[in-house]
């Protein structure tokens, strides 16, 4: 440990190298490579205080989804605050983005915990925010919770900082927001998670440990989530649907319903912000939307509720087969909306450049295209994603339809759309999109592109 100007002990390693994420500055442990714009993996872990650059996306649809409930008011919480929870944040990047970048006028209503309890990361945590405060520094103050004590940590420029075991730091109060981003597989906190939120809340989860939820892992699937999956192009549908189906059950244990707003697959991991509200009856109701994926012969899959003998082999689940994103959440996440908030101004920059920040032109420029990138498609496919779909790859097309090949996906989209029905890319590494067109329609317009262009 060693001092810093900010009047702290500083973590070994500190200040590190300068990074910036949205516009918010992080620090990065000196070993660690100077991240690429846009990376599309898992980086090299390089122990305390690794921050993965990957996850940046998942973080920035974190600030707009956070925003877009206080702008919207969909958490019904009117002028009241709302407190939210990063139960594993790190060295707190994300908890510092929420701070930062979602707009000052909305800042007072926001009641932000970071718990992690890696004593490391959290000295990295404390430092980076003292060193690099909010525009809009909230006074936030400690407030009886639901077991009526104060509760541990320490309050730094309006994030309240706490070291306590995940699910400890989850049930010492209640939340409408909580953020469970662990190492691998989100089970062993999930139940402490849905007991801490509040009557009506949201819950983020990530899962890394796709090897388990693509099926690749045929046992770690099923001792973690009950499932059985088929490794083939619906995988990354499977797996999202899959944990959705995880949180459904384990929700309706407690009585509470939830409601996807956004669930994505990307790149290395999944992650899922669903709504959660206490009712009895909406539990009872899970049912209609819990299923499995059987692939057919003459269709790429359909969802029933349970396969027949001779369909098992050809599905997987049980999974989550209702829809996957709220319509009018999701479709407020424009690119536009990105850059407006998660951008810096060019005098913001100069500032940051002031504090040590080596950012070029073609840095901005790469940065600006990684906040696009974040939501790409998503506001276009969200009227689709939330309702009834059919999803199809791109490159399983010419097997089905019997071609040579297949047609460039715009070109689908666009013959769909002119026959009046919905089609839309999907957010996602493989060439996918979704539609609300009978398959038999797709199949047809895709042999008629493909005959008129060759």
């Amino acid at each position: 440990m060693s001092g810093d100007a900010t009047g702290m002990t500083a973590p070994d390693g500190w200040p590190g190298q300068l990074w910036l994420e949205g516009r918010t500055i992080i620090h990065l442990k000196q070993e660690q490579e100077r991240p690429t714009h846009m990376p599309r993996g898992p980086a090299k872990n390089t122990g305390q205080g690794f921050l993965n650059p990957a996850m940046a996306p998942a973080r920035t649809r974190s600030v707009l989804l956070l925003a877009d409930a206080l702008e919207n008011d969909w958490l019904v919480t009117g002028e009241k605050p709302i407190r939210v929870l990063d139960a594993l944040c790190a060295t707190g990047v994300r908890v510092r983005r929420w701070r930062n970048e979602i707009p000052a006028n909305l800042q007072q209503r926001l009641r932000i915990s970071a718990n992690d309890l890696d004593e490391f990361a959290l000295n990295w945590t404390r430092i980076s925010h003292i060193t690099h405060p909010p525009e809009v520094i909230v006074e936030q103050e400690f407030e009886d919770d639901r077991h009526n004590r104060i509760p541990s940590g320490e309050i730094i420029n309006g994030i309240h900082i706490q070291q306590l075991d995940a699910r400890v730091a989850m049930m010492e109060s209640a939340f409408q927001w909580v953020d469970l981003d662990p190492f691998g597989s989100p089970v062993s906190f999930l139940d402490s998670a849905l007991q801490c939120l509040s009557r009506s809340g949201v819950l983020e989860v990530t899962a890394t440990d796709t090897a388990a939820l693509t099926g690749s892992s045929p046992s770690s699937m099923a001792r973690r989530y009950g499932a059985k999956g088929l490794v083939d192009i619906y995988a990354h549908d499977d797996a999202v649907r899959i944990l959705l189906g995880l949180i459904a059950t384990s929700a309706a244990r407690l009585d509470k319903k939830i409601k996807p707003i956004l669930a994505l697959f990307d790149g290395h991991h999944v992650r899922v912000s669903v709504q959660l509200k206490t009712s009895k009856e909406g539990a009872s109701e899970i049912t209609q939307n819990m299923g499995w994926r059987v692939r057919g012969e003459d269709e790429p899959y359909r969802f029933v509720t349970h396969p027949n003998t001779d369909q098992l082999e050809n599905a997987s689940g049980p999974m989550w087969i209702g829809p996957l994103w709220d319509a009018e959440i999701a479709g407020r996440m424009s690119e536009e909306k990105a850059i407006q908030m998660c951008s810096p101004s060019l005098a913001q920059l100069q500032q940051m450049r002031a504090s040590g920040l080596v950012w070029d032109d073609e840095d901005i420029e790469y940065s600006q295209r990684e906040l696009r990138r974040s939501v790409r498609y998503i506001a276009d496919a969200a009227d689709l994603m939330s309702r009834d779909h059919l999803l199809i790859n791109l490159d399983s097309l010419p097997k089905w339809a019997g071609t040579g090949g297949a047609p460039k996906m715009e070109k689908i989209i666009a013959a769909l759309q002119q026959l009046n029905f919905a089609a839309a890319r999907l957010p996602d590494l493989e060439p996918v999109f979704v539609t609300d067109a009978a398959f038999a329609d797709v199949i047809k317009i895709v042999q008629q592109l493909w005959t008129s262009n060759n």
